[in-house]
């Protein structure tokens, strides 16, 4: 877990040529597609293009000041996906129902926060102080829509939301950073631990018991999850979020293929003793059947929908405004990829996973270069989490996994997700930003200011272990030390 010591430039002026760009391509999209509703250039038009340009450039505009070493491609990156989002919602809104105007509002707010972050959290390590405290505010937000009062009951068979008056929130959107930060805060300190400790059978090198709390809780709360929200998306992401960054952290294969097993058999015995986990999948397996196809829970309607609209499309696609998307259910916010295959073909599909694909990498890229070991594990463990629901929702809508009710990423209608997704955008940018600034200007984490840290339990349990004289030690980029392994 080496940083990557190369000393960058300052990118802002390439990121603003970028930006403009991005904004070119979501403004002009919507331009397109009022021509068709007859809408094109009015003054609804006007006003979001004003907005969504404002406060792109806001954002950009603080972090020249705040983050002028943040990669200057994420950015770009997330405006275009926000803005063809925008494009594709306002064509399918109705007067009625009103989507369009609703994300564009969640849109600013979710800059807004995102420009909040970047100025107020100078270092990211920061964050490592409230590792439990996470670990306990994302056990609450998930509590919140199983409490009386606040929650809005089952909504399309997921209980996930919470009302206040007439907004509705998902805070497991939000669960989904702060979880996030709880497996960077507890990896990053007991990563040493949980290397030299354990026993190996053969090539196989096991946990030990103590250990395994950290995954038998992720375990239990994803199943939770599962039998008590019915959601199983986010039971899919929280528990495959922690794969990837205990893997990551790690590099045992075992840790990861212990979590895949515990998954999987969960999700086995849910799909045999929950009615609605069990309707979910044969609806995914017999999608084609007439009797599955018309009944009334559990259909394969919308999914079978969703093929023909991207059948029609073809290569190229019928063009934006040209399509029908509007027969299959919900095609601005589960089924907006299956929106956007009809009207952009296959090709435009292809450009649009490519620029999750060059996101998600940016990500790691921002993971691989950070100094310390929790930026590292965060960044990581945030990009991770955005491929496993990009990959959870296309394959979903495509039909390679079941359908799970998670939005895709910036694309799709859902304050919820917008606002969420828009914080670990401002979370990888200060993480870059922390990894591409030369060494020199990397301020201290208050917690080294002190001088080298006291002799730790996993220097004493080394010794036990092994004679210094036989044990190979290497440099570590954190205050902890590196890992020693035993041959």
């Amino acid at each position: 877990m080496s940083g990557v010591d190369t000393v960058q430039k300052p990118r802002r002026n390439a990121e603003l040529v970028l930006l403009i760009l991005a904004l070119a391509v979501g403004i002009g999209a919507s331009a397109m597609t009022g021509v068709k509703e007859g809408t094109a250039l009015d003054r609804d038009f006007w006003l979001q293009s004003a907005l969504l340009a404002g406060a792109s450039l806001a954002v950009h505009t603080v972090l020249r000041f705040r983050a002028k070493y943040a990669d200057p491609i994420i950015l770009p990156l997330v405006v275009t996906l926000n803005g063809l989002g925008l494009a594709m919602i306002h064509r399918l809104d109705t007067p009625e129902t009103d989507y369009g105007n609703a994300q564009a509002r969640w849109t600013i707010i979710g800059m807004v926060l995102a420009v909040a972050v970047i100025w107020f959290l100078r270092d990211h390590r920061y964050l490592r102080r409230y590792t439990y405290i996470s670990l306990i505010l994302s056990a609450v937000l998930l509590l919140l829509p199983l409490v009386p009062g606040i929650s809005a009951g089952e909504v399309n068979g997921a209980q996930v939301w919470i009302r206040f008056g007439s907004a509705s929130f998902q805070p497991g959107e939000v669960a989904k950073i702060t979880i996030a930060i709880f497996f960077a805060g507890y990896l990053s300190t007991n990563r040493d631990l949980i290397l030299l400790a354990g026993r190996r059978i053969g090539r196989l090198q096991l946990p030990r018991f103590r250990d395994l709390g950290p995954m038998v809780v992720t375990w239990l709360g994803a199943i939770g999850i599962l039998i008590f929200q019915h959601d199983l998306g986010m039971s899919i992401l929280f528990f495959g979020i922690f794969i990837s960054m205990i893997y990551i952290a790690t590099s045992r294969a075992s840790w990861a293929l212990l979590g895949v097993l515990l998954m999987f058999g969960g999700a086995m015995a849910a799909s045999v003793l929950l009615p609605h986990i069990r309707l979910r999948i044969d609806g995914w397996l017999n999608a084609f059947s007439p009797e599955v196809y018309g009944r009334t829970y559990g259909s394969s309607y919308q999914v079978i929908q969703g093929l023909f609209g991207m059948a029609n499309g073809g290569l190229l696609g019928t063009g934006l405004g040209e399509g029908r998307p509007d027969l299959v259910p919900f095609p601005h916010s589960d089924m907006i990829i299956a929106s956007f295959g009809e009207e952009l073909g296959l090709v435009g599909l292809f450009a649009i996973i490519m620029c999750y694909a060059l996101l998600i990498t940016r990500g790691f890229r921002a993971a691989l270069g950070a100094r310390d070991s929790f930026g590292k594990l965060l960044a990581a463990g945030l990009s991770a989490g955005i491929a496993l629901q990009c990959f959870v929702v296309i394959g979903g809508v495509t039909r390679l996994i079941p359908l799970t009710g998670l939005t895709t990423p910036f694309l799709a209608a859902g304050g919820s997700s917008l606002l969420a997704n828009w914080i670990i955008v401002a979370l990888l940018l200060v993480i870059s930003n922390a990894a591409r600034r030369p060494v020199d200007m990397t301020p201290l984490d208050p917690n080294d200011a002190a001088g080298p840290a006291p002799r730790s339990r996993l220097a004493d349990l080394t010794d036990r272990v092994m004679p210094p004289r036989r044990r190979r030690t290497s440099t570590h980029d954190d205050t902890q030390t590196e890992a020693v392994r035993i041959r």
